[in-house]
């Protein structure tokens, strides 16, 4: 498999516009009116609640991640904070597929949608952050240099 690219303000905006608009759609699904086929079961609109919540979740930390590299790459964070506040869940849970066999095809079509988006996003992050090698924390450069005087 290759390596990601490397991320540059052209693809992490091509990706915020991206997630603008699946978050719209998601917004547009889950907003609670009729969707003409579901079932009027207590199961289906639990099932349906459930997955909406996640969904919504998933694609707001998808957002705020974007977010937070725009704010990189416009120079309003630091490398340092991005690093630290900027990291994006890997550990996201996907949708139940037992609740996704009571809801309709096309709920079941955006949710995968917007799991696929993140996983995007996931092989990004990963693929940025292992490009980097780790720096010596701040405080063993400090002790190194506090025993270089010293000695």
């Amino acid at each position: 498999m290759e390596r990601p690219a490397n991320m540059n303000p052209r693809i992490i905006e091509a990706l915020y516009g991206e997630g603008l608009v699946l978050s719209d759609e998601v917004r547009a699904m889950f907003s609670f009116t009729d969707h003409g086929d579901r079932s009027p079961e207590d199961e289906a609109r639990i099932a349906l609640s459930c997955e909406a919540l996640r969904t919504t979740t998933r694609m707001m930390h998808a957002v705020a991640w974007l977010l937070n590299h725009r704010a990189y790459f416009r120079g309003e964070i630091s490398e340092f904070q991005l690093r630290r506040y900027g990291k994006l869940q890997s550990d996201f849970p996907p949708a139940d597929p037992d609740r996704l066999a009571l809801l309709s095809p096309t709920v079941c079509e955006l949710i995968g949608a917007t799991e696929r988006f993140y996983a995007r996003l996931s092989r990004l992050d990963r693929g940025w952050r292992d490009n980097v090698p780790m720096q010596v924390p701040a405080i063993r450069r400090l002790r190194d240099r506090l025993s270089g005087m010293v000695g």
